[in-house]
């Protein structure tokens, strides 16, 4: 089906809004031939690095690449592990693999986020790094995990492709421990027209690293400081994505309206897990990248919403990553995030949404569930 009523990403709507200053730079850029590591990339790396709350941002190809480049660039690879979650994208684990080191994988909570209070348990002599993933728009109990980390002199590295703009305690994700990563794939809050991403940190001789790994190791002189490849991010996502910048803080507190409706309309529907409720006086301020609930009968009630005309999306089609036979984890055992991988959904929420279209998806979930009611 293709004439949806509500789309799960409304690209054009969201191009049309801002099309003469997207074309505007286009023409600019290529009238001047700042086609690679210009000013708009220097500006926009200073502009992301001010808003995450980090002395540094390095743009990059992408958010896999960020990941593994933050990996290469801290030292990690044969023999060592990285804890981290199933309930994210492969780039999480891939980038991982890729340096060589081992994914360990723990469960997660009934936010969905990684369960702090199993981490301990996964500490290893091998063990060099905890990779939370910032899922959905939300950060996880940063203070507790980064304790842990202190206690065994392990590095932290946000997975933060999902939250952008989210804070936990009034800290911005991207800005705990050495660095986080994030992407601007299209359909993220901050997305740009293809690919690309970023690294945020406060280390000075990280920062310099990676941009020698970004660049083919060249060096200012013309040589090289060993083998690399290219992880570039093109000036003209740099310039578009500085420009997306501007409107990101209106962008979450749209997103968050979106959610109180949600919340509003589902709340008292018993066959229905919502994510929390945005709140303002809470450890957690949520960006909500993505409106990911649990429902039951849950493949009923996806087709129930695409007849209703509704795109939604099962999250890494609805298996976590050790689910993948062919990626040899299927040995590991991850009970809660299995259980709620049967049940997740989500729900278009994206700021092109106009009040009367996420009234409608609800109405239409409340729909589903008063018609196959046992009562």
């Amino acid at each position: 089906m293709t004439d949806w009523t509500v789309r799960f990403i409304d690209y054009p709507q969201q191009y049309q809004k801002l099309r003469n200053e997207i074309l505007e730079i286009v023409d600019t850029l290529l009238s001047r031939g700042d086609v690679m590591l210009r000013q708009q990339l220097h500006d926009f790396e200073a502009h992301f690095a001010e808003f995450v709350g980090t002395e540094y941002a390095i743009g990059v190809s992408n958010c896999t690449d960020a990941l593994y480049l933050v990996l290469k660039a801290a030292g990690v690879g044969e023999n060592d592990e990285v804890i981290t979650v199933s309930h994210t994208f492969v780039a999480t684990l891939a980038a991982i693999h890729r340096v060589g080191a081992t994914p360990v994988l723990i469960d997660i909570g009934d936010d969905h986020l990684i369960d702090v209070e199993l981490i301990e348990a996964a500490i290893t002599p091998r063990t060099k790094v905890i990779m939370p993933v910032q899922l959905n728009g939300r950060v996880c109990d940063m203070e507790r995990l980064l304790g842990i980390a202190e206690k065994y002199q392990l590095q932290v590295i946000e997975d933060a492709a999902q939250a952008l703009g989210g804070k936990y305690k009034g800290t911005k994700a991207g800005a705990f421990g050495l660095a986080g990563c994030f992407s601007f794939y299209p359909a993220k809050l901050l997305g740009t027209y293809g690919d690309a991403g970023a690294i945020t940190t406060n280390s000075p001789e990280l920062t310099e690293k990676i941009k020698l790994l970004r660049n083919h190791g060249r060096l200012p002189d013309g040589d090289l400081a060993g083998w690399s490849f290219n992880h570039r991010m093109d000036n003209l996502h740099a310039a578009w994505l500085d420009l997306k910048l501007n409107y990101v803080p209106s962008w979450i507190e749209r997103r968050r309206e979106i959610a109180s409706i949600y919340h509003q309309y589902l709340g008292d529907i018993s066959e229905v897990v919502l994510p929390p409720a945005p709140m303002e006086e809470d450890a957690h301020f949520d960006v909500f990248q993505n409106y990911e609930m649990e429902a039951e009968n849950r493949d009923g009630l996806r087709s129930y919403l695409t007849e209703c005309g509704i795109e939604t999306l099962l999250p890494w089609g609805g298996k976590a990553v050790h689910q993948f036979p062919l990626l040899n984890l299927s040995d590991i055992q991850l009970p809660r995030t299995e259980a709620i991988l049967a049940k997740a959904l989500m729900l278009p929420l994206h700021c092109e949404l106009s009040d009367a279209q996420v009234r409608y998806v609800a109405d239409c979930v409340r729909g589903f569930y008063a018609r196959n009611s046992r009562f």
